[in-house]
């Protein structure tokens, strides 16, 4: 059954979706962007420190389905610059165990929502 996983410590939505479905054992989240949620504002910084950020918000919608990144079985990246691959990978990165590390794609974009640099988001399961 369909359940809609929601938490305070994560951006609210800015439109008609929620954070995360969970279904069964399978969770499939929305993809997040920079935005502070204390604050709801978008977060313009580095692109390790909006990377960061992205991966602390996913980090909280997890949390509020009772997971880790270690249930996490694939990630979409969506970059507007390529270029910026490496910084992102190397934050990204750091949120998972090398040898346990989920599947994942990173696409390049010519827009991402609010114009931010990226977006993740993932599926994972319990």
């Amino acid at each position: 059954m369909k359940k809609i996983i929601s938490t305070p410590n994560a951006p609210a939505p800015i439109g008609p979706y929620n954070q995360a479905v969970l279904n069964g054992n399978m969770l499939y989240t929305s993809g997040q962007i920079a935005i502070d949620p204390k604050t709801g504002e978008l977060f313009k910084g580095s692109i390790e420190e909006e990377t960061k950020l992205v991966m602390e918000n996913l980090h909280a919608v997890l949390q509020a389905a009772d997971m880790t990144f270690e249930n996490v079985l694939k990630a979409s990246i969506f970059v507007n610059d390529m270029g910026q691959f490496a910084n992102i990978n190397t934050v990204y990165g750091a949120y998972f165990n090398d040898d346990r590390a989920p599947a994942r794609e990173t696409v390049e974009v010519a827009n991402l929502p609010k114009y931010v640099n990226v977006e993740i988001s993932v599926i994972a399961s319990k």
